[in-house]
């Protein structure tokens, strides 16, 4: 019996090929509807998952990772990923919640409370992927900054920006003591003003004062997870993430990725929890997913591509890999379903009893919290003194 692994989902409109809302079990037509995700994110619970993310960018939707593509064959439009957990969190009952804030162009004092707030109604599910913006297009909405031409030098910018943008949402959601709230009707005394913290940052991109006006969420500090390609993303999820999306294509380099992000790490933090991404076309043959996948693909008019390994076959074979994957570093694994809600249900109703019968997945949630269920301690708040 191995070590077991965690599991979790990468929630995108009804799936991550452009032509999965052609599919005959699709529903294009209710992605603005929250029962949509209520429906998705509870299907996810069933199979235990440890936690759903949920997309968001600042454009449309579009092929070219770079630019807008102007088709009208595919998804256009979405939801706020936060609005739409906040919406599912009192639906569901333990499994997480991580919708992705963008860095770029929004301040981290206002999601540092739309995420503390998150935790609250979930009671201590919540987490937030950070993401950063690139593309111009996202730049014109906003008219406030000019990003490099050169795109190492954009890179290594915007993720130097996450950084201190997650220094400032640590530090706000610790600006209250978790005793800060008195609540004492006889003396009159709601809070205790001296467990109310200024943060005082000051860095070369924000220049927060503090305190929060939300009190210390319930996990202390929601789960920080962010997606890595570029070495200036590796060094955000080794300095600041809880958890690192990476995208390898074999074992070696899920290790080398591995060792990458936890090189740099400081010694007393946590080990990050490192997740490989895969997006899956999950059926009963091999035969089956791949001429579904070559079906989609005949739709969508190309071939699909992606930055993460695109996997055909059956859950059995997925989980073989998985296997192999995990043993070679990986924490856990952020399945990408390629048509919703067909190869979701293949990963809750078909890949996690087999990944049951292995060993290698949980039989129940053991935890009421996201932290208690990827194993991080809830951390110390750094103003309170002994």
């Amino acid at each position: 019996m191995g070590t077991p692994l965690h599991l979790a989902v990468a929630l995108d409109g009804t799936g991550w090929h452009p032509a999965s809302w052609r599919e005959p079990l699709a529903r294009p037509a209710e992605t603005l509807n929250p029962r949509y995700w209520s429906d998705l994110v509870s299907q996810a619970e069933k199979g235990l998952l440890d936690f759903v993310t949920i997309e968001d960018g600042l454009t449309l939707q579009s092929d070219h990772p770079f630019r807008a593509d102007n088709r009208t064959d595919r998804v256009r439009g979405r939801l706020d990923a936060v609005l739409i957990a906040s919406r599912v969190a009192p639906r569901t009952h333990h499994i997480g919640l991580v919708p992705t804030v963008i860095t770029t162009y929004t301040e981290p004092f206002h999601a540092s409370k739309a995420i503390a707030t998150l935790d609250y109604v979930s009671t201590g599910r919540a987490g937030v992927r950070v993401q950063v913006a690139s593309r111009r297009d996202a730049a014109a909405h906003f008219g406030r900054r000019h990003l490099p031409e050169d795109r190492t030098a954009m890179s290594a910018e915007l993720f130097a920006e996450t950084d201190e943008y997650v220094e400032v949402l640590r530090r706000l959601w610790d600006s209250w003591e978790d005793d800060a709230e008195i609540r004492d009707v006889a003396t009159g005394r709601f809070i205790d003003r001296n467990k109310l913290h200024y943060i005082d940052f000051e860095g070369v991109s924000f220049s927060v004062k503090g305190p929060s006006i939300t009190p210390r969420p319930p996990q202390g500090q929601p789960i920080v997870a962010a997606l890595g390609h570029v070495d200036p993303a590796y060094r955000l999820i080794a300095g600041s993430a809880d958890v690192g999306f990476v995208t390898p294509h074999s074992a070696e380099e899920v290790t080398a990725l591995v060792d990458t992000v936890a090189a740099p790490r400081p010694a007393d933090a946590p080990a990050v929890r490192v997740f490989a991404d895969l997006v899956v076309f999950l059926d009963g043959t091999l035969d089956a997913a791949r001429a579904r996948r070559e079906r989609l693909d005949e739709l969508a008019g190309t071939q699909y591509r992606s930055d993460a390994e695109i996997f055909a076959g059956t859950p059995a074979q997925l989980a073989d890999l998985l296997a192999a994957w995990h043993t070679a570093g990986a924490s856990g694994f952020r399945l990408r379903p390629a048509s919703i809600p067909h190869d979701l249900q293949q990963i809750t109703d078909v890949l996690v009893p087999d990944l049951q019968r292995r060993g290698l997945f949980r039989q129940s949630y053991e935890a009421s919290t996201l932290r208690g269920l990827l194993g991080l301690p809830r951390p110390a708040n750094r103003y309170t003194t002994v």
